[in-house]
């Protein structure tokens, strides 16, 4: 137990690269943490630290140690969290992400089922259509409507978004309808854009021809619900992603436009999650839930 507790000594003075530091964080001495240290090295036979007057650096045989154990003080922190899954079933805080109108549509009824389901699961449910940065702002589980790049998080496809150029009957009637892309020039665009950021609209034909927009902006917003409105207020023409046009398309209200094209990049839904090599029951409990989701999703 001894040397396990140097281990973890060991650790956090790498973490902060200095005694001093290690030594606040843990509430001891820095005098304190240098024995341990002598100690640890003593027993191993090595030196693991490059010691200064201001910085700590390990060796070459520190940097092994440092990786070794790090990763075994991992294994058996993952191991303690399934036991106590498996005799307290899951537990604890469960920060969720999600874009806002997409939460708001689909998400709302099922996230409250699952805590009914589960009530020693407390969820944090954050609807916001901003980017967050998954580990460094501490999310358990993202929702992304994207095309993935690649990364370091593990992404489970829920279901395909597809975005579609849509515009009202009365808007059609009185500026016609558009028959390829290069007809879109004369039209007015409804624009989804955040901090006033704007881009081009890119088309795919179903025979393989591509087409870019640069679109002639009428309106600008942050929301797909304002867009959808927008649109079927006949105000413009904009692209909407598929769950927020699917109700008004079958009411009638709007319509597809240059239905043989699609946008590209092609568009997805994700559950995104960090990558551990144990996943909690209370995360795996909930991407089951959204595979369900997506999986009864109306398109």
């Amino acid at each position: 137990m001894e040397r396990l507790n140097r281990v973890e000594l060991f650790l956090e003075i790498v973490k902060h690269r200095s005694f001093t530091g290690a030594a606040k964080a843990l509430g001891t001495s820095g005098s304190a943490l240098s024995k341990q240290m002598q100690n640890l090295e003593s027993q191993l036979g090595v030196k693991l630290l490059n010691r200064t007057t201001r910085h700590v650096s390990v060796t070459e045989a520190g940097a092994i140690y440092y990786e070794r154990a790090r990763l075994a003080l991992d294994d058996l922190a993952e191991a303690e969290r399934q036991i106590q899954d498996l005799g307290a079933g899951p537990q604890g805080t469960l920060k969720i992400s999600a874009p806002m109108s997409f939460g708001r549509r689909h998400l709302v009824k099922p996230l409250a089922a699952f805590a009914a389901r589960y009530p020693a699961v407390h969820l944090q449910v954050d609807f916001d259509d901003r980017h967050v940065d998954i580990v460094a702002e501490g999310y358990d589980v993202a929702v992304r409507i994207a095309t993935l790049a690649d990364s370091t998080l593990v992404a489970r496809r829920l279901a395909d978004c597809p975005i579609l150029l849509c515009a009202s009957p009365a808007y059609l009637e009185q500026y016609g309808r558009p028959e390829t892309p290069g007809d879109l020039a004369v039209h007015r665009h409804i624009i989804y854009s955040r901090h006033g950021i704007q881009s081009d609209w890119s088309f795919e034909h179903k025979d393989g021809q591509q087409g870019i927009v640069h679109r002639n902006a009428h309106m600008l917003a942050n929301s797909a619900e304002m867009l959808s409105t927008a649109v079927a207020e006949g105000i413009g023409m904009g692209l909407l992603p598929v769950f927020a046009a699917a109700e008004q398309l079958k009411a009638g209200t709007i319509e597809q436009v240059l239905p043989d094209y699609q946008t590209v990049p092609a568009r997805g839904i994700y559950a995104i999650y960090p990558q551990n090599r144990y996943l909690s029951a209370k995360v795996r409990l909930l991407i089951d839930d959204l595979v369900n989701v997506g999986r009864d999703l109306p398109w």
